[in-house]
């Protein structure tokens, strides 16, 4: 049930994160406030700031909304013990990873750039992960052990992936 609360805290505060993105992508406000790197404005700008015609931010927008929903509905003591919330969870945040690594790899290897909102972003929905197969698991410790394995891995990946594009290569 806490895990579930962490999950609508994370993902109200993506939520906020996304919509500043996307305030930004459509104009409403100046150029983003990008202190650690340079990269805010040219990777909200590019291609690949749009998918499908859509704002990638407001994509993201709706899915930490759904995140949050589907967490808020869990906490419901009519829901605490059903295992279909983290089920939920577990499957949005499962894709919104896989397409989080997709828009990783434009920003570090074809943009060679970095958006600091981006990688808030990315961390929120990765913890949001974390936390969804930590409930979608917590019967099975073997299953468990090997989820957060995969985690850990991928939050490793991430961070030598964001160390090397803010750093570039040795040499």
């Amino acid at each position: 049930m806490n895990r579930r609360r962490a999950v609508a805290v994370l993902a109200l505060l993506g939520g906020l994160d996304a919509a500043y993105l996307l305030l930004a992508k459509l104009g409403y406000i100046g150029g983003l406030a990008c202190s650690i790197s340079n990269g805010c404005d040219l990777v909200n700008t590019s291609v690949y700031s749009e998918f499908l015609g859509l704002p990638v931010a407001g994509i993201g927008l709706a899915g930490y909304l759904a995140l949050f929903a589907v967490a808020f509905f869990g906490v419901q003591p009519r829901w605490a013990e059903d295992r279909r919330p983290d089920i939920v969870l577990s499957a949005l945040s499962g894709v919104a990873v896989i397409f989080t690594l997709y828009l990783t790899y434009a920003e570090l290897f074809i943009l060679r750039a970095i958006c600091q909102w981006c990688v808030v972003s990315q961390l929120i929905i990765l913890a949001i992960f974390v936390l969804s197969l930590l409930g979608l698991f917590r019967a099975g410790r073997t299953i468990l052990r090997s989820a957060a394995l995969v985690v850990v891995v991928t939050l490793s990946a991430v961070a030598a992936f964001t160390c090397y594009g803010l750093v570039g290569p040795p040499g």
